[in-house]
């Protein structure tokens, strides 16, 4: 484990911390897009001892999170009708539609089971040949390898009692949707460092030229996003704009190359609606071609429509970095893990489960 312990080494992010001080003259507004890397924020205080001048916020790297409404709805419609056996991450199991969750529907006899990779629920068709299998597809660029092969991998053993529910999102296009909206209040970027595993971290040069603004690949160990902050800061004081990468140890320029061709092969971008965001363009991902007979929303003829929020909740305001979980007035009251209004506070990536979990703030407001 000493490898591991060399980016939780103490004495190193002191380091860090006090170069980050000797740097920073002037307040700046930082993203982490991924929900990986707010809850080791704030899981190790590190929003609480940076330097007062540097606010985190938390973007929308969540992908449970920004799963639409309705593709939680149509997954119960699935997982409900008479031969399904519908398959998903944990996750997914207890992200509130708008008329319960997945694990509300298993309680009530649908036959769900909580799977740890598409493979899984391909062995499941496989023993299963009377029923439906069905996997919900979810996640970013990172996940849609393991969607794109399962698809693959049922056309070559033709098994057609196998279907994928596909709700794959991308992470450029939603960066330069919230850059562009007239709310923006992010000045540097901290980049998922597991999605540019496989995507690489050329396509984010023209975004940083686009709009003026560092963008750092960063891990997600204490030392990893210290000197992810540290390299965005110094770019920010400086008037530079470039990406650089602080996770060279699992990250190259180019990505996996056999990944993004595989996705390519079997998935196609289009429009997709964020939760909590809006419609993005060029920011999702659907099956091509070749590969409907594998569709679910085309096997079992669902049409995907938008569906209204909860008034209350305000995940759409923390998934754009617009406001924080100790904001809303439910949090921690009437939005708890056990009770939850919203994706953001269910979610192992969530900022508000982040928040519940391990935030002084929400410590404070129990003892009060």
């Amino acid at each position: 484990m000493r490898y591991l312990d060399d980016f939780r080494d103490p004495e190193i992010s002191r380091q860090l911390i006090e170069a980050i001080r000797q740097t920073v003259t002037r307040p700046w507004v930082i993203m982490e897009i991924c929900g990986g890397q707010t809850h080791s924020i704030v899981r190790n205080g590190l929003d609480q001892i940076l330097p007062s001048e540097i606010e985190l916020v938390h973007g929308p790297g969540c992908p449970v999170c920004v799963t639409p409404l309705a593709y939680i709805d149509a997954a119960i419609d699935i997982a409900t009708r008479p031969g399904v056996l519908f398959t998903s991450y944990g996750d997914m199991l207890r992200v509130p539609g708008s008329r319960g969750s997945l694990l509300t529907a298993r309680s009530e006899g649908a036959d769900i089971r909580m799977v740890y990779s598409p493979l899984e629920a391909l062995e499941l068709a496989r023993e299963n040949p009377d029923k439906a299998v069905v996997f919900f597809s979810v996640g970013f660029e990172t996940t849609a390898p393991n969607g794109a092969m399962a698809a693959i991998q049922a056309e070559r053993e033709q098994l057609d009692n196998f279907s994928l529910l596909v709700s794959h999102v991308l992470v450029p296009p939603a960066i330069k949707a919230l850059l562009g909206a007239p709310s923006n209040r992010v000045q540097g970027y901290l980049l998922a460092g597991h999605v540019c595993a496989i995507t690489g971290w050329s396509d984010y040069r023209r975004i940083a030229d686009d709009f003026g603004i560092p963008m750092v690949v960063t891990g997600f160990e204490p030392v990893d996003l210290l000197r992810g902050i540290l390299s965005c800061v110094s770019q920010l004081e400086k008037g530079e704009a470039h990406v650089t990468n602080e996770y060279a140890r699992a990250v190259r320029e180019q990505g996996n190359l056999i990944a993004r061709t595989t996705v390519q092969q079997v998935f196609e971008v289009v429009d997709r609606h964020w939760r909590g965001i809006g419609m993005i363009a060029n920011s999702g991902l659907r099956l091509r071609r070749p590969y409907h007979r594998f569709d679910a929303l085309r096997q079992f003829d669902i049409d995907v429509t938008p569906v209204t929020e909860s008034g209350v909740c305000i995940s759409g305001e923390i998934l754009q970095g617009l406001k924080k979980p100790f904001q809303c007035l439910a949090f921690g009251a009437q939005c708890t893990p056990q009770t939850p209004l919203g994706a953001t506070m269910v979610s192992s990536e969530g900022a508000c489960a982040a928040y519940y979990a391990y935030s002084q703030r929400l410590n404070d407001r129990k003892l009060s």
